[in-house]
């Protein structure tokens, strides 16, 4: 299928199935976080999935080519990545099983229900507001920057679209793993899996990647460490295995 680009657009390969997905390096891209977090989250066969904040859609799309879920749904509150996401989704002709839906996460309940989901992601803006530089650009800013919605907006409003037992799948900074963690208990979302992610092995970890279970029990297995780069510019083979290459 031919989609027509605008001012500013550019196609990129995901590296998997033949996925393409639109982009523009002048409001915001997607960055190796969303790709781990893929990696990292499970939807098994027949389960219904739904990503907050989804950006230009990377996340569901990247979810559908690696995972059996039946259906994946895209969150976004901005206009033009809504439209990019959508266009994303018909390019790769997956319009059968992901869509997306302009919305602001603060209502996702409201949009889609109660015990909607099976599992839910979110790869949220990092920074508060008094957490580094707020970009002038507002759509890279509200990506990076909780400007629009907190990380309790996230919790709670995926605790509520999560069925009982239902998985919430993030990807964060682990200079806030405390309130990461006392926030997804308060939701009786509770921690189950995590993973921290090095840079390089004699750095400290720059990303966490967390599994909570909605009413689970309080048990959480930590991970081995996720290493990036063997050297500056080569990927571990782990890496490789996520992105498909």
């Amino acid at each position: 299928m031919t989609i027509k680009l605008k001012d500013g657009e550019r196609l990129d390969d995901l590296q998997r199935n033949g996925y393409q997905i639109i982009q523009n390096p002048s409001k915001f891209c997607f960055g190796m976080d969303a790709v781990l977090l893929s990696g990292f989250a499970k939807v098994k066969p027949g389960e219904r999935a739904l990503d907050l904040g989804t950006g230009t859609g990377i996340i569901p799309i990247l979810l559908r080519g690696k995972t059996s879920g039946r259906d994946f749904t895209g969150l976004e509150i901005q206009e033009e990545s809504a439209d990019m996401a959508r266009r994303s989704v018909e390019l790769n002709a997956l319009s059968d099983s992901v869509s997306i839906v302009q919305g602001d996460i603060k209502e996702v309940a409201s949009i889609f229900g109660a015990a909607s989901f099976d599992v839910v992601t979110c790869n949220p803006p990092y920074m508060t507001g008094s957490h580094g530089i707020v970009n002038p650009e507002l759509p890279k800013a509200i990506a990076r920057h909780e400007i629009l919605c907190s990380f309790e907006d996230v919790a709670r409003e995926a605790a509520k679209v999560l069925r009982p037992g239902g998985r919430f799948y993030l990807v964060h900074r682990p200079f806030r793993l405390a309130e990461i963690i006392t926030t997804l208990v308060k939701y009786k979302l509770e921690p189950k899996r995590m993973q921290l992610v090095y840079p390089y092995v004699d750095k400290e970890p720059n990303m966490v990647l967390l599994e909570a279970c909605r009413g689970g029990r309080s048990r959480m297995t930590v991970e081995k460490p996720l290493i990036v780069y063997k050297e500056p510019g080569v990927y571990m083979d782990e890496i490789y295995d996520i992105y498909g290459y």
